[in-house]
């Protein structure tokens, strides 16, 4: 009755008000009489008119722009999420993104679409709105600066930070020489000219460094620890020779510069001695997400604008000022990532690949059309690569470090990235830098970033150890459990089916306990807060089991990758891993790892060779299932505090294999029992005795035995694990059956793999 008066009232109030509206219209139109006013009237039809309008809506600014970041951020993950996979840095696939899109392969094979999508005019809105994006982008990059390591490591950090700036910067100047004369544009004079080129030889991408340290595992390595300083380092040294050569550019001399580095001196020391201490004390009194308002927001970003706009006025560039904020930043890391959460989605997804496409509007390719301009290009690489690995590697080497380690850290500070391209449009703005040359570097940031990763490989390949790393020397009637884990609560799950499983011979076994953090969710900063945290309440259930587990804490872009690689790299005799819905319901192993639950509903399901999957569960898990040999488990928990009493039902005779696991989990416990469920009445009950007493002589007394589609007993299902094989499982979803017995906790086995 209450919906039915709410609509009448709804119809009548619409009814009214448009009658009242056209009223007044109606009145409104007398007003024109006396008034040259103009009528549209249609020459060409309705639609022919209405065609016109949206063409001509195609062609507004606006309309423009919105369509350039749609195409550009498509293009920009695709080619991230390809790198990926090819375990290549994201900042790899939006930098070719960018020339993709740009005259060099879009606008040569498709010119009308490529001068629809970028026409002429629209550049200039691109190029302001990738600049605030970089604006953005640096002030993260400062944030992410952890001036505690740089205090406390300075020392070597510093010679190896400054050898791997001065000798490319060296070599950089000796290039120019040779470049000046044929690609230097008229107008600019040699000491800009091979200042900037220096410059450019020298920088290092600090971020995507970071990134790959994380990802290989090195941030808790020594190893680690001095490249992300000396990173740190060099970011700091080669912003401020930025600056002063930016200067010196916009001068024209020496002399005349040292009036703008006077005022950035000026300006540093008052955003170190004056700025700083206040934004401390701010972030002490506000460093939670609740008391962090909307006005103190907006005291740290008005900050961040009045910053980079003073550098840009006082001739050291905006991105600097935005460098210098993000530094200064209350050095509390909580406060820093509260902050960097608030930007960083719309900085790096939005707008920087913005900045990206800009560049590769800008990168002509095409214009290398001479083998001679390709042996150039093939010479600024080599000179790139020789000063900045060999210089940051020899410094190494002689503060002490190994061949390996020195070798590592040349190969990570030769990595340029972004902070290459952001040097590189500096100077091509500033005129210093010809179209020609500017598509040379960068084609030379693309190579050196790419070549970071398969120079590591190449590194440990020849430093290699002879025997592999064993989790532990094998020993007889050893059993070693890794249990890989995302949400803690399914990690404390798997920590007590593993003691379960080990509890028979605990001087014997060994537990591992993994969690493998995606790479874009964390800064290189709080990676031990976060491990820290990850095992906290893991390691509190294991003092109280009794049970010691080696802990691992991974950060990568590929979860399966990680696991399969710790499997491969121990000898473990079963993997662990675990899901929080229920296999009758649906999702397994869809989302195998557990980070996410999804729902597989029965129709979906297809057939392959190697059984009946969802489409989820052959995308994320039959890769990582076909290279793991030793037994896996999937843990589905509903809440299981003691495991001695399970279930194990059965529909094949090959699901026997199952009973060594029963006799892991309760064989030395008196108290535990087994229901062994005949689920489609295809056994015979001796026979099945039989069986169980030849495979599990140690529990076979302790054995109840059902047959039948029903229990009959559901109530005796409750608070028991269900044990069932992986094809059985496959064979439940491809006859669309369901047991009923969602209550308990559910483990689904995939016995060992014999190749």
């Amino acid at each position: 009755m209450k919906n039915l008066r709410s609509t009448v009232f709804y119809i009548a109030i619409v009814i009214l008000f448009s009658f009242f509206m056209y009223w007044i219209i109606q009145q409104g139109s007398a007003l024109e009489s006396g008034r040259d006013v103009f009528i549209p009237t249609s020459e060409n039809g309705a639609w022919a008119d209405f065609v016109k309008s949206i063409k001509e809506s195609l062609q507004y600014p606006l309309s423009i722009l919105l369509i350039q970041i749609v195409a550009i951020i498509l293009t920009a993950r695709l080619f991230g999420w390809i790198c990926v996979k090819i375990k290549q840095p994201i900042v790899i696939g939006e930098m070719l993104a960018g020339i993709i899109l740009g005259p060099s392969l879009l606008g040569l094979f498709f010119p009308d679409f490529f001068g629809a999508l970028f026409p002429q005019q629209s550049l200039g809105n691109l190029q302001f709105l990738s600049q605030i994006g970089l604006i953005l982008f640096m002030f993260i990059v400062g944030m992410e600066l952890d001036l505690h390591v740089l205090r406390n490591k300075a020392h070597d950090a510093v010679v190896i930070s400054h050898a791997s700036i001065m000798l490319p910067f060296a070599l950089g100047i000796g290039l120019a020489y040779f470049l000046y004369e044929n690609h230097a544009p008229d107008n600019v004079q040699f000491l800009s000219y091979s200042l900037f080129i220096g410059i450019a030889m020298s920088i290092t991408a600090f971020p995507v460094l970071a990134r790959i340290v994380q990802e290989r595992g090195l941030q808790k390595t020594r190893l680690g620890t001095v490249v992300i300083t000396c990173a740190a380092a060099d970011d700091i040294t080669a912003w401020c020779i930025l600056a002063v050569v930016i200067a010196i550019v916009k001068a024209g001399s020496f002399v005349s510069a040292l009036y703008n580095i006077g005022l950035a001196l000026a300006y540093v020391l008052i955003m170190i001695k004056i700025v700083r201490p206040f934004f401390q004390r701010i972030g002490q009194v506000n460093s939670t997400k609740e008391t962090l308002s909307k006005p103190v927001v907006a005291i740290f970003f008005l900050m961040l604008i009045l910053s980079a706009y003073t550098t840009e006025v006082i001739g050291i560039h905006a991105l600097f000022g935005a460098f210098m904020a993000g530094a200064i930043m209350p050095e509390n890391n909580k406060f820093r990532n509260i902050f960097i959460e608030k930007i960083e989605d719309v900085a790096l997804v939005l707008l920087l690949p913005l900045f990206f496409v800009f560049t590769g509007l800008r990168t002509q390719i095409g214009l290398l059309n001479d083998p001679s301009l390709w042996l150039i290009t093939g010479l600024i690489i080599l000179v790139a690569v020789v000063g900045k690995f060999v210089g940051s590697a020899l410094a190494a080497r002689f503060m002490g470090q190994g061949w390996k380690d020195s070798l590592s850290i040349g190969a990570l500070m030769n990595t340029r990235g972004l902070m290459e391209l952001v040097v590189l449009n500096i100077g091509y703005d500033l005129g210093v830098l010809s179209a020609e040359l500017f598509s040379m570097m960068v084609v030379m940031a693309l190579v050196t970033t790419f070549m970071t990763g398969p120079a590591l490989d190449l590194i440990n390949w020849a430093f290699r150890d002879k025997e592999k790393p064993a989790f532990v020397e094998k020993i007889e009637s050893q059993f070693n459990i890794l249990f890989s884990f995302g949400k803690t609560e399914s990690g404390q799950a798997l920590l007590r089916l593993s003691n379960a499983l080990t509890a028979g011979t605990p001087e014997k076994c060994q537990v591992a306990a993994l969690h493998v953090s995606p790479a874009n969710e964390l800064h290189h900063y709080e990676v031990e807060e976060q491990e820290t945290e990850c095992f906290r309440k893991i390691l509190d259930d294991s003092k109280v089991l009794k049970r010691p587990i080696k802990t691992l804490f991974r950060i990568s872009s590929d979860i399966d990758h990680e696991i399969v690689d710790e499997v491969e790299s121990g000898q473990y005799d079963m993997l662990l891993i675990g899901t929080s819905e229920s296999i009758y319901e649906g999702s397994l192993l869809g989302k195998i790892i557990g980070f996410t639950s999804n729902i597989i509903h029965p129709e979906k399901l297809f057939t392959s060779k190697t059984g009946v999957y969802s489409s989820k569960f052959y995308e994320r898990t039959n890769r990582l299932l076909s290279k793991v040999d030793i037994p896996v488990g999937v843990l589905i928990d509903k809440g299981l505090e003691k495991i001695d009493q399970v279930v194990m039902p059965i529909f094949f005779k090959e699901d026997l294999f199952l009973l060594k696991y029963v006799d892991k989990l309760i064989g030395a416990n008196p108290q535990g029992r087994l229901i062994l469920w005949d689920v489609d009445t295809q056994f015979a009950e001796v026979d099945l005795l039989s069986e169980v007493k030849s495979q599990d002589p140690t529990c076979h007394q302790r054995i109840d035995l059902f047959a039948g589609e029903s229990i009959g007993h559901e109530k005796l299902l409750k608070d028991r694990l269900v044990l069932i094989s992986l094809v059985s499982w496959e064979t439940l979803l491809q006859q669309k059956r369901n047991l009923r017995i969602d209550p308990s906790s559910e483990l689904v086995i995939r016995d060992r793999i014999t190749r």
